[in-house]
């Protein structure tokens, strides 16, 4: 969410990310403003701040905003009707509005989709992840799209048959391939860095992250490359 919201931002779209993993937030950590975190997604559903006080810029890309999750508080505080709603007042004022979604297919998970118009599985190539998947696709019913990014490929892995690989992935969860993206050591050291890896233009995962933001705003045409050993 992190690398493909910013990737989006840095095309100059007006972007906003909302950490919808209330209690177990991360995503301010991993854009590197968690130092700049003053209010959360239920102070704006409970009414304690406007929602354009709740949000916080990214000095890096301008166009970017984080809404952060409660750290300590419980996902069954959040009202779905409430969310539902702040999530189309966002729609109104951004050009894409990104919502992580926290683990689980609880009360978590149903905030989180309330307002999605379109969903993004994001599936590692472990077989009881792509069932977990093929749960979750099931769960998300008629979305108007729904497709699909396989994380952490390990290429070499899936050539010594260790690892199922893209076709094994999507053979189960049949959806349309939004992109790839191989395992990189680059991508714990971003992570723990707060800067996401898209403005590394070295990095080979962060360019697999902005095709795959190219696919979303529908500038990119091209196939999704499929890592190789």
């Amino acid at each position: 969410t992190a690398n493909i919201g910013t990737a989006l931002a840095l095309t100059g779209a007006k972007v906003a990310l909302i950490d919808a993993d209330v209690g177990l937030r991360n995503l301010d950590i991993v854009l590197g403003l968690e130092a700049r975190v003053r209010s959360h997604v239920l102070d704006v559903l409970e009414g304690r701040v406007t929602l354009d006080d709740a949000l916080v810029s990214d000095k890096r890309v301008p166009t970017l905003r984080l809404l952060a999750a409660a750290q300590t508080r419980e996902k069954d505080e959040v009202d779905t009707t409430a969310m539902h709603a702040m999530v189309d007042s966002l729609r109104e004022q951004f050009d894409y509005v990104l919502i992580d979604c926290p683990a689980g297919i609880e009360k978590g998970f149903t905030n989180a989709i309330v307002g999605a118009e379109e969903a993004i599985i994001v599936c590692t190539p472990e077989v009881a992840a792509v069932r977990d998947a093929d749960r979750v696709v099931g769960l998300l019913g008629n979305r108007e799209s729904i497709k699909l990014i396989v994380n952490r490929l390990r290429p070499d892995l899936v050539r010594r048959g260790k690892m199922l690989s893209v076709e094994d992935v999507n053979g189960i969860l049949r959806l349309p391939l939004l992109g790839v993206i191989a395992e990189e050591p680059g991508v714990i050291i971003s992570t723990n860095k707060g800067e996401p890896l898209v403005l590394d233009v070295a990095s080979t995962a962060g360019a697999a992250y902005r095709a795959i933001a190219g696919r979303i705003a529908g500038t990119n045409t091209s196939k999704p490359d499929i890592p190789q050993p």
